[in-house]
């Protein structure tokens, strides 16, 4: 039978298995939970399907057997083919409901496929959101620049980030980043790869680049932080499994 992925907004319910180790709940486990969604609020992702319930801060799974985890925490719970499907299903659960009506009549929109929505209105079919932000690693000799954001909970350094604007290519994006945060110019941009963020719309796309002139200097308020590190000195570094972290392990591997 088909696994459920229950999706609370940025939760899963998940079934404890042994120490450590954790499974997506079967259909017939949780059946009392998603017998009332509605057919139109569930999506597909493979052979996993979604559900969407209201997560409150009283809900207690337990005697069912399962156990409330973060989405970004679950990545090292699950193999990764159920994680790559929680990621979709997560960003297709918050799309169904923060897109609801259409922006240009404001009529309710319909299910019109797996993942779209047509205004019944003016007939014009909507998919989901998605915003692409790069990453980028800036290198100075044996060093690189790690940079504390102001909208970070955690008190780690990270790289620098921005989201593409309208206009621009996505080399073009990492150098005006850098520029407005950062001060510095840099050149020899290059690719490194990219990732799905579902929290709650991003495409991480990961770059590097080399200092080329310039003075470290926050200038625009988004970082509050940070410096040219060495490999064999690095600061408190963000979790797996965001790009960020990827993009600096190698660089602190001798990969890049």
């Amino acid at each position: 039978m088909r696994k459920a992925i229950i999706e609370g907004g940025d939760h899963l319910l998940l079934v404890p298995v042994a120490e450590g180790e954790y499974r997506l709940p079967e259909i017939d486990e949780v059946t009392d939970l998603v017998d009332s969604v509605a057919a139109e609020e569930t999506f597909a992702a493979g052979t996993y399907t979604g559900f969407p319930i209201e997560k409150t801060a009283t809900a207690d799974y337990s005697g069912l057997g399962l156990q409330s985890v973060g989405v970004r925490e679950a990545w090292n719970m699950l193999p990764a083919d159920d994680y790559t499907a929680v990621t979709k299903l997560t960003e297709l659960l918050n799309w169904n409901r923060e897109q609801r009506f259409c922006p240009a009549d404001g009529k309710a929109l319909r299910r019109e496929g797996e993942i779209s929505k047509r205004c019944p209105g003016c007939g014009k079919e909507y998919f989901p959101l998605l915003f692409p932000a790069i990453v980028v690693l800036i290198t100075k000799g044996e060093e690189a620049l790690l940079v504390h954001a102001r909208t970070l909970k955690r008190p780690v350094l990270t790289l620098v980030a921005g989201f593409v604007e309208t206009g621009e290519s996505l080399e073009e994006c990492v150098i005006r980043e850098i520029r407005e945060e950062t001060s510095l110019e840099v050149d020899d941009v290059r690719y490194f790869g990219s990732q799905s963020w579902p929290f709650p719309h991003q495409l991480m796309v990961g770059f590097t680049a080399r200092y080329r002139s310039g003075a470290l200097r926050f200038a625009d308020g988004e970082i509050t932080e940070g410096g040219f590190f060495t490999r064999d000195n690095l600061p408190l570094l963000p979790t797996m499994p965001s790009l960020s972290r990827r993009i600096i392990d190698a660089w602190a591997a001798g990969e890049l």
